[in-house]
């Protein structure tokens, strides 16, 4: 089992751009934080990504394997082991998210 992602959660992009969570939910808390889920906002900021002497910078995560059996308000959790896909302002796909830290105190899959 993996630790679920709480709002202290340290993430960023491949290239370096630290991911901010915003969370609606306002129930849930492991170690102090409130849990994130697949439905909440991950913005990213300070990419330094350059396509062709162009900056092509990730701007936000999507989520697409989140916990398989764990929910908080009815949405899915996140874990360590969920995949999220960096893209950037025009969609583009530019790798998976990396989870430095999370509590774990409280486990899901």
């Amino acid at each position: 089992m993996a630790g679920l992602l709480n709002a202290a959660t340290s993430m960023m992009c491949p290239h370096g751009g630290q991911v901010t969570a915003i969370t609606s939910n306002a129930r849930a808390k492991a170690d102090g934080a409130f849990l994130l889920r697949a439905s909440d906002t991950f913005t990213i900021a300070g990419c330094p990504f350059v396509v062709v002497a162009v900056p092509h910078p990730c701007v936000k995560v999507t989520w697409v394997q989140p916990a398989l059996q764990s929910k908080t308000t009815g949405d899915p959790n996140l874990t360590e082991a969920s995949v999220g896909l960096c893209v950037a302002a025009d969609q583009a796909v530019q790798g998976t998210v990396q989870i430095l830290s999370t509590q774990q105190k409280v486990t899901g899959f």
